[in-house]
């Protein structure tokens, strides 16, 4: 019979993969730039709207120093690359934060940064993802309302191209990376210069006016104003997210892998920090209004422009400003922002499978997430990551404004735990170490990593006050709950290893004094007379067949049978006045095991197989009622005699 889900499986995802090819599957630098910083070259489209949204409730006035918050950001990511550059040196095995953590400050806050980076894995996707399906709103207006299907149906497409292996995900998205990177970068160049010789056109919202909250009518002034500037600054450092990806992912790297890792990180540092304040200065330039409500927010002639009023990205408006004259360069812009939002979500289907690998392989994450799949991918642990984020974006109704509030929490409890660590591990290694040149290299690591604990710490801190309100709390409790989730796994995984252990060899080797056969029949047909057979092969000290007497035609039917036929078995009828069939031999088998308490009872119970999946449904599962039933009796052993259904018209024509 053919395969037909393992021929639709291979068609999907391709043909399985020998243990040996897996350093075929090395990623050189050029690939892992796109594989592994996308999300944080994708927050160029997001983390500007963020602050410049987030400037705007005090006025467009305020929106002035977007530039110098985006300054501010770039400072703290530096300076984050710069120290996750020491962490891929020191750990390069991939276990990242965690691994740092685990080993300078122990397993607790191992497990804690570990809760914080699966939460902003799948934060990622979900924001990634969202965030693109608005840039296809505004470039393809059929598609407005349509952002939650599109979001679903993109991350399953994201999840499917990732069980088809790392490296052949990664090719497929390293031309879109690098176009996103060219047309940005275009746009920037084209618009400078545009601004400098006077020629830069206005953004299509520039004569709107932006109507200020009641409490921030003045401006940035007081302390309101101090606090507002302060949650532009949290919410502009999303442009950070997928940084850390890297330090998980140096094992992906060809070697010499950490010297791959760090240049990949400054790379991404470079470029990420060039188009971070190329996007603020151009906004400036072009006068981009961009708010939270734009229907009650921007105003025309004194009057809102209303619901109907659609407002675009804030590259969006850029791109469509700076090629007024070239529609197809707005065009392109606005696609590959999408779709470079869309595969940002990529950096999370490398690094979530990862981690949770080494997690599950340290026991605090099922088993399951640690094997490879087929093609050599952590296939259970990208399907765990896309259920998970397709959650949250049916929850949160694929709102990038609602899901960016929860978003850079965990990140930077992982930043701020993760460099302390670091600071521990140099600290450590400067008592043993006697080398002066050594000893100098590592002071000047720890003073980057002790900047970077500062910086951290810092940003986390706000981040922590300005957005607790507004659905930080809900990520912390989402960590909480997947601590003590693993914590439970853990546990669990340590009492099966201690029941497991075999405390006497001498003991365990001995057999059991007698052995009770129980055979379950229902009828003498073959798959009971091969039952029968078995049974007697494995010569128990006992051996019975039971039946229950549901129906008493059929019962005396089958005694009737049994004698005839001869059977040098005793057949046992137990009674069932309630017509129950699972009851009655429980019963009876927990009485055999009672009567004998040192002796082994093993069930054997006859099952037939269906030749298809669904003809399962029209046979009744008693047996697989029974097996859950008995397989939590002590002393108790399930004994499966399958018989395959056609059996014998297949033997006829092999004849």
């Amino acid at each position: 019979m053919p395969d037909i889900p393992g021929a639709f499986k291979r068609m999907l995802v391709g043909r399985p993969m020998r243990s040996d090819r897996l350093s075929q599957t090395l990623l050189p630098k050029r690939i892992a730039l796109p594989v592994f910083a996308s999300d944080a070259l994708s927050s160029v489209a997001y983390a500007p709207d963020e602050i410049i949204l987030t400037l705007a409730l005090a006025g467009f006035a305020a929106t002035a120093i977007s530039p110098w918050v985006g300054l501010a950001v770039v400072v703290v990511m530096l300076t984050v690359v710069a120290s996750y550059r020491q962490t891929v040196h020191a750990y390069p095995s991939g276990g990242g934060d965690y691994e740092v953590a685990t080993e300078n400050l122990g397993p607790r806050a191992g497990l804690g940064v570990a809760s914080a980076l699966l939460v902003d894995y799948v934060l990622t996707v979900a924001v990634s993802i969202s965030s693109g399906a608005q840039y296809l709103a505004a470039a393809l207006p059929a598609a407005i309302g349509l952002e939650v299907p599109v979001a679903v149906g993109v991350i399953a497409l994201l999840a499917l191209l990732n069980l088809r292996g790392v490296r052949e995900s990664g090719t497929g998205f390293a031309i879109p990376t690098y176009l996103y990177m060219g047309s940005i970068g275009l746009m920037a160049v084209v618009g400078m210069v545009q601004s400098a010789t006077g020629t830069l056109a206005r953004a299509e919202s520039a004569g709107l006016e932006v109507l200020p909250e009641a409490a921030l009518d003045q401006g940035l002034v007081g302390l309101a104003g101090a606090f507002l500037v302060l949650r532009a600054f949290s919410s502009g450092s999303a442009a950070l997210t997928g940084v850390e990806a890297i330090s998980n992912g140096v094992p992906a790297f060809r070697r010499p892998r950490s010297r791959n890792a760090a240049t990949t990180l400054l790379l991404l540092g470079l470029i990420s920090a060039t188009m971070l304040m190329s996007v603020l200065l151009l906004a400036g330039a072009t006068g981009v209004r961009y708010v939270e409500d734009p229907g009650t927010q921007l105003l025309r002639d004194g009057v809102p422009v209303g619901d109907d009023y659609e407002q675009h990205p804030v590259i969006g408006q850029i791109a469509a400003a700076v090629f007024t004259d070239v529609p197809v360069m707005y065009l392109v812009v606005t696609v590959v922002t999408g779709l470079i939002l869309v595969l940002a979500a990529n950096t999370a289907f490398n690094g979530f499978p990862g981690l949770g690998s080494i997690l599950a392989r340290d026991g605090f994450l099922p088993r399951q997430l640690h094997t490879r799949g087929d093609r050599l991918a952590y296939s259970n642990g990208i399907l765990l990551l896309a259920a998970a984020a397709v959650v949250l974006v049916v929850a949160f109704d694929a709102q990038v404004t609602r899901l960016i509030q929860l978003y850079i929490v965990g990140v930077f409890i992982s930043f701020t735990v993760s460099q302390l660590g670091m600071v521990r591990h140099w600290t450590s290694r400067l008592r043993v170490e006697t080398s002066g040149p050594v000893r100098a290299r590592m002071r000047r690591s720890r003073m980057v990593n002790t900047f970077g604990l500062a910086m951290t710490g810092t940003v986390l801190l706000i981040v922590l006050v300005t957005k607790f309100t507004h659905g930080a709390w809900i990520t912390l409790v989402l960590m909480a709950v997947l601590y003590g989730a693993m914590n439970g796994i853990r546990r669990h995984y340590d009492t099966v290893a201690r029941d497991l252990t075999v405390p006497d060899l001498a003991a365990a080797r001995a057999l059991p004094s007698r052995v009770h056969g129980v055979v379950l029949v229902s009828k003498l047909h073959q798959p009971a007379m091969r039952a029968l057979a078995y049974a007697r092969a494995t010569r128990p000290s006992t051996l019975e067949a039971v039946t229950v007497n549901v129906d008493p035609a059929d019962t005396a039917e089958l005694r009737r049978a049994w004698e005839e036929a001869e059977i040098p078995v005793p057949l046992t009828v137990l009674d069932s006045p309630f017509r129950e069939i699972t009851r009655p031999v429980v019963e009876h088998v927990r009485a055999v095991r009672r009567a004998s308490p040192r002796d082994l009872v093993v069930v054997f119970v006859p099952e037939y197989v269906v030749s298809h999946w669904w003809e399962q449904v029209l046979h009744n599962q008693s047996a697989l009622r029974l097996k859950g039933r008995l397989l939590y009796t002590p002393g108790v052993v399930m004994a499966s005699v399958p018989f395959q259904l056609h059996e014998v018209d297949h033997l006829e024509e092999k004849k």
